[in-house]
């Protein structure tokens, strides 16, 4: 009998730090994935390099000047051998390729809709870091993935933790079938967990990006700052496991060993424990149901000794507070709250906004916005248009980072 054919795999937001971790994981089973596409939005460098290493049949860059820019760059390394597209069509078109059997979603922010949603048409297997794609189509996404037949596994650890530690085969609405009382969702609290609120308006944009356990980009950094990430994550959750927001409680883990945790009703909680290494659940969700070397090191329990949990502070980030809010709310509100942040986060690290204000300008968009049923996707990219809009007529009022 002849060894099973390799997979062929697509990463989406390639040379991202998701990207980055996907490509690590596959480079140790050479015998078991080959990369089929890659995509990125404007690093012709970098896009090069993982050209010039994983040499995939497509290539595409979001930014179309970056494209021909790659083009001329793969030529002039006398590789002819790699398809060059650009656009954000050819990155759905690339989620699409028929040689992908899997889709890493990799692609920060709202820019990742399309092709995930590309994706789930097309029947792959989905390994989905991009929550924004939940928070803002929630209901579109899953109809998409259930209507293409496609398999989703989560991939940010928190969510590939709890879907480890679920029964399974458990779908999206079984948990109280199958004995769930609750999800803990666990965050680390990021680098101002134990500042006062009197300083936080000071806070720069480095001292944001520089996580104490995880290597994420920017945009990632500062959500996890501001705890809405954590926010995100929990509207993400609900999606991907079909329950309300009360069934999932945040709880502050500094030391980021527990990733995630699950209470059933007879007392019993399910952990998932690991170094804070994205490879694992990357390996895990690649690996499925079998489990990959991720080149991760074990778990010294020794050295964690004790594990500390604390319960989040809505009065310094209030962000959490705002996310749960729209996954109450439940229509467009996640758009317009993920619209928001995006703007607002922008003009933080571009030093147009003080860290402080940006729960601010999200809860203001969130107030004169009206949430509406999501009708389809045109729908949803004109709220999202619209209430960047707002928020971006919000920073620009803020002139030199004085208060809304």
């Amino acid at each position: 009998m002849g060894s099973e054919p390799r997979s062929g795999v697509v990463v989406l937001g390639a040379t991202g730090s998701i990207g980055a971790s996907t490509l690590d994981v596959i480079e140790r089973h050479p015998a078991r994935f080959r990369v089929v596409a890659l995509t990125a939005h404007r690093d012709v460098q970098g896009m090069l390099r993982l050209c010039m290493a994983h040499r995939p049949e497509l290539a595409v860059m979001a930014d179309t000047a970056a494209a021909a820019e790659l083009d001329r760059a793969l030529q002039g390394q006398g590789i002819a051998d790699v398809a060059v597209g650009g656009g954000s069509e050819a990155v759905a078109e690339a989620a699409r390729l028929a040689a992908g059997d899997v889709v890493v979603a990799g692609i920060v922010g709202g820019a990742g809709l399309l092709p995930a949603l590309a994706a789930a048409e097309a029947g792959k297997r989905i390994l989905l870091a991009n929550k924004e794609v939940l928070v803002m189509a929630g209901s579109l996404f899953m109809a998409a993935v259930s209507r293409g037949g496609a398999e989703l596994i989560p991939i940010d650890s928190e969510h590939n933790a709890i879907h480890q530690c679920l029964p399974p085969g458990t779908a999206p609405g079984e948990l109280p079938a199958r004995g769930v009382r609750k999800i803990w969702l666990t965050a680390s609290g990021g680098p101002f967990r134990t500042w006062s609120l009197e300083r936080l308006p000071q806070v720069t944009p480095e001292q944001a990006c520089a996580h104490p356990n995880w290597d994420m980009g920017r945009k990632v950094s500062v959500d996890s700052a501001t705890l809405m990430n954590k926010g995100l994550e929990l509207m993400e959750a609900c999606w991907l496991f079909g329950v309300p927001a009360d069934r999932v409680e945040v709880v502050v883990h500094p030391q980021s060993v527990v990733h995630s945790l699950v209470a059933y009703v007879d007392g019993s909680v399910l952990a998932q424990l690991g170094n804070p290494d994205m490879r694992t659940p990357i390996a895990h969700a690649l690996g499925a149901p079998q489990r990959l070397e991720a080149g991760v090191d074990d778990l010294d329990l020794f050295q964690v000794a004790q594990l500390h949990f604390e319960r989040p502070d809505e009065t310094r980030f209030p962000c959490l507070r705002l996310a749960r809010r729209a996954a109450d709310a439940g229509g467009t509100a996640g758009a317009i709250l993920n619209a928001a942040n995006e703007v607002a986060v922008a003009a933080f690290l571009e030093r147009r906004l003080r860290f402080t204000d940006i729960p601010v300008v999200v809860e203001e968009v969130l107030n004169r916005t009206g949430v509406a049923a999501v009708e389809d996707v045109d729908h949803l990219l004109a709220v999202d248009g619209a209430a960047r809009s707002q928020a971006e007529q919000l920073v620009l009022t803020q002139g030199d980072a004085e208060s809304i």
